[in-house]
């Protein structure tokens, strides 16, 4: 049985007009994608609406774990592709999760990122391996900060081909997002137990003066031009907005 049988793709999106067209016309193969909806005010519904194969929801945002347990929920097949509006899915991942991942009997299979910038893509960056594909009926979502964790249990795959992500949305979206995403990373920081080397320096509130630097060279530096530049930037900027949430809260108060 072929992957477009085996697999249906989950996509959550919220005013993702510069982004979903790409990533649906990726997913062309797929019999059905789920599409979760947090109230879109722009023209993400009209630009999905053109794809036959999605499956358009509409559910109000409370938390990312409950989106995706809402949307892989939704879905009928045995797998699920759990993936962002702002991804790409070339066909040498297609290919590997038909010829490699389905017949193996795996549970879960992470993927690694090409992350990129416009369309152009870096030489590297922080952004992590995920869990992408997930058996359906052994899934299993948390959210620890300011994302979701979608792991499963059982044997774990992990794929040779990447994804992209290349984000297109406008800089206040994105100001927006990050402002979002630093509120929920500085509370898991402050309840965690057992903080990892990173999270023990962004309490000091120094990350911004390290990240900078390490995130151009990473990039690609003067080789990447100024996608390199951006990519510093950005997250330079997500830092910065952490340390400040961290130092108006400072750890032991709630």
């Amino acid at each position: 049985m072929s992957g477009a049988a085996r697999v249906t793709p989950v996509v959550l999106t919220l005013n993702e007009e510069p982004n979903i067209g790409r990533l649906l016309e990726d997913l062309a193969w797929a019999r059905t994608v789920v599409v979760v909806d947090s109230g879109s005010t722009d023209r993400t519904a009209e630009v999905a609406g053109k794809f036959s194969n999605v499956r358009w929801l509409v559910r109000p945002f409370d938390t990312h774990a409950a989106q995706w347990q809402f949307g892989i929920s939704s879905a009928e097949t045995d797998y699920v592709l759990a993936l962002d509006a702002d991804y790409r899915v070339p066909p040498d991942f297609v290919g590997e999760l038909d010829r490699t991942f389905l017949p193996g009997g795996f549970a879960s299979g992470v993927a690694g990122f090409r992350y990129c910038i416009r369309g152009r893509p870096l030489r590297g960056s922080v952004y992590p391996a995920k869990v992408v594909a997930v058996r359906r009926d052994a899934v299993r979502i948390t959210q620890p900060g300011h994302s979701q964790v979608i792991d499963a249990d059982g044997p774990q795959y992990r794929f040779e081909a990447r994804l992209s992500h290349d984000d297109r949305k406008p800089l206040q979206r994105f100001v927006r997002s990050q402002l979002e995403y630093a509120r929920l990373e500085a509370d898991r920081l402050r309840h965690t137990t057992t903080p990892r080397w990173q999270d023990r320096l962004r309490r000091t509130a120094l990350m911004p003066f390290i990240v900078g630097p390490g995130a151009y060279v990473a990039a690609g530096g003067p080789l990447a031009g100024w996608a390199a530049v951006q990519y510093a930037c950005e997250r330079t900027l997500f830092e910065c907005l952490l340390a400040m949430e961290i130092l108006r809260k400072p750890s032991g108060e709630v």
